[in-house]
């Protein structure tokens, strides 16, 4: 195959499966939306976190809420499970991988907040524990994943937000991502424009 066949291919990709997901997960998105306006109206906070690029996308969220997405609006309280390097390698190496995001919850979380969880697959040992740790702490989980959601979906209770994006290829379920992304920022900051 030729590298323009492949670039061809790519797009055209993207283009089911974002077909696909307006058809499927958009009423979930907008469920999260409403999820995170009442936790900032409550003062609680976003922790945000994920794996590879998935830790890209927890960054990404918390830094367009604590700085903010395209137009002016106050600051919002969010934080990247990821940022911390020195916190993230000590629990690694005092307790091991799967703990790095559980024990920060533990440490920060409340029930006012909410825990945002980027997963391509839905089946790593370190998202499962820190969704476990967040049901024990009355947080409320919105899991953004591909893969039919993986392992992480039946964990998801009632009041949480489930947005799997119909695909099992990591490059579209990350495409689908930003998307998500973009569009839960751009409302927020609508919502919080005039305030």
């Amino acid at each position: 195959m030729k590298n323009i066949e492949i670039i061809e291919s790519n797009f055209i990709d993207n283009q089911g499966v974002n077909s696909k997901s307006v058809s499927k997960i958009l009423p979930s998105i907008e469920s999260a939306i409403n999820s995170i306006i009442n936790m900032i109206d409550n003062s609680g906070k976003l922790m945000s976190c994920g794996n590879g690029g998935s830790s890209g996308d927890a960054q990404h969220i918390t830094s367009e809420f604590v700085n903010r997405f395209e137009i002016e609006r106050k600051e919002l309280p969010a934080i990247s499970l990821n940022s911390d390097t020195a916190t993230i390698t000590s629990i690694a190496n005092d307790y091991g991988y799967e703990y790095i995001f559980s024990k920060q919850v533990s440490a920060i979380g409340n029930k006012r907040d909410i825990l945002m969880v980027f997963t391509t697959s839905g089946n790593s040992k370190n998202i499962l524990e820190v969704i476990n740790v967040a049901k024990k702490k009355d947080i409320k989980v919105i899991l953004i994943a591909g893969c039919k959601g993986g392992e992480a979906t039946n964990l998801i209770k009632s009041g949480d937000v489930s947005i799997v994006i119909p695909s099992n290829r990591t490059s579209r379920i990350q495409e689908i991502t930003l998307l998500i992304i973009h569009s839960i920022c751009e409302c927020i900051d609508k919502h919080y424009q005039h305030r």
